[in-house]
């Protein structure tokens, strides 16, 4: 029996990239047929291979522009790939950008109910996990106020709270927990853990090494698009922060709980 939750079979990525904005519809058509053309392909992913399979955690590790929140965005449904084959299996609840799925002039309920909807759940089924929502967001009065009133922590705690109030199959983070006071990023923690403790599929891009060791018994090395490394999280880690040496310029795998700048 076939107990993969994700597959990646040959996965390419590929964007369409303008060096210099153009500042009229002309000027787009002149240089997309222009042999002098400003425009070219990346390639974000470069044709990879992996598969994670049910209740398996799993951390992704790279330099900024690698490739791991492309990935993340592709399990979501965000991205479509250029080419390959995708196969994911079970509801997914991704925490990936902090404003996704969040209307602004909103309020913090009312979004509940959006949020909940996007994911998945009936009304009945939000109404019913509303309080429960509401009391691990702990945002107070602040609940019944618009959105764009939120700092960048408030717009975690509730994007986290509704995210895994749904009971998802696949739980997707990409370096959020790094916003937010230390208690709510402990909080935030023991609700992963327990989602992992009941056999939840997790994939979790972070550059705290601390958070993939407590986390994700396994992990995936990107650099350019490409995997490096892909096995037990403390010999990943080892090789990523190996091939930091001489890249001064590029944030490192942060040592302890707080997480890399940059």
């Amino acid at each position: 029996m076939d107990l993969a939750k994700i597959r990646f079979d040959n996965v390419v990525q590929r964007f369409r990239v303008i060096r210099e904005r153009p500042d009229t519809l002309r000027e787009v058509f002149t240089r997309l047929f222009s042999r002098n053309s400003r425009v070219y392909d990346f390639d974000a992913l470069k044709g990879i291979n992996f598969t994670i399979r049910d209740g398996e955690a799993v951390g992704i590790v790279g330099r900024n522009g690698s490739g791991k929140s492309t990935t993340l965005k592709i399990i979501a449904g965000v991205y479509r790939p250029t080419s390959g084959r995708v196969v994911v299996s079970g509801r997914v609840a991704p925490l990936i950008e902090l404003a996704a799925g969040f209307h602004g002039d909103l309020t913090g309920r009312e979004n509940i109910v959006l949020n909940g909807l996007l994911l998945g759940l009936s009304r009945r089924e939000i109404m019913a996990s509303e309080d429960r929502i509401i009391g691990f967001a702990a945002l107070g009065d602040f609940i019944d106020s618009p959105v764009k009133q939120y700092s960048s922590g408030m717009y975690m705690r509730l994007g986290f709270a509704v995210a895994t109030e749904v009971d998802p199959d696949i739980l997707l983070i990409d370096e959020i927990l790094a916003v937010g006071d230390a208690e709510f990023q402990q909080k935030c923690m023991a609700r992963i853990e327990e989602f992992r403790q009941r056999g939840k599929t997790i994939v979790l891009v972070s550059h705290t090494a601390a958070t993939i060791r407590q986390l994700c018994p396994r992990a995936i090395f990107l650099d350019g698009g490409t995997i490096v490394a892909d096995g037990p999280a403390e010999e990943v880690l080892a090789k990523y922060i190996e091939s930091q040496e001489g890249h001064q310029e590029a944030p490192h795998l942060s040592q302890e709980g707080a997480p890399a700048s940059g």
